[in-house]
């Protein structure tokens, strides 16, 4: 589905998948799809665009063949979603220094905060359409 944008997450975060299931609501368009990181098809995927995953704690978007990951990937990923949310793009004007370094903040400390799964999340069947595994 090369028209639509993906949006790589740690399957086994639970902020991760939190944040997934906050994205699919409000992704009225239905503009994006997800893949887990831990996935051979991600890996794949991303090793194309010459990006090769050794550290998970990055959500990362694919959108018209560019990656955005950290703090740019989320403000990229609002700006597209229902509602109120594209407001929040305009945190875009704070130097990428600045906002990814509170995004690391919360990328290295989500397992302690926020919980892990066992295993990678497996959507409904409902859902399966939009995940790439």
């Amino acid at each position: 589905m090369p028209d639509k944008a993906i949006i790589f997450f740690d399957g086994v975060c639970n902020l991760c998948n939190g944040f997934v299931n906050f994205i699919i609501p409000r992704d009225q368009k239905n503009r994006f799809q997800f893949g887990s990181l831990q996935s051979a098809k991600a890996k794949s995927i991303l090793q194309g665009h010459h990006y090769f995953i050794d550290d998970i704690s990055t959500v990362i978007l694919l959108e018209d063949g560019k990656l955005f990951t950290q703090s740019t990937a989320v403000l990229k990923i609002v700006r597209k979603m229902s509602g109120l949310w594209p407001l929040l793009y305009a945190f875009i004007i704070i130097p990428k220094p600045i906002r990814d370094f509170l995004y690391k903040r919360i990328a290295n400390n989500r397992y302690r905060l926020f919980g892990k799964r066992d295993s990678c999340r497996m959507p409904s069947p409902e859902l399966k359409s939009k995940f790439l595994e």
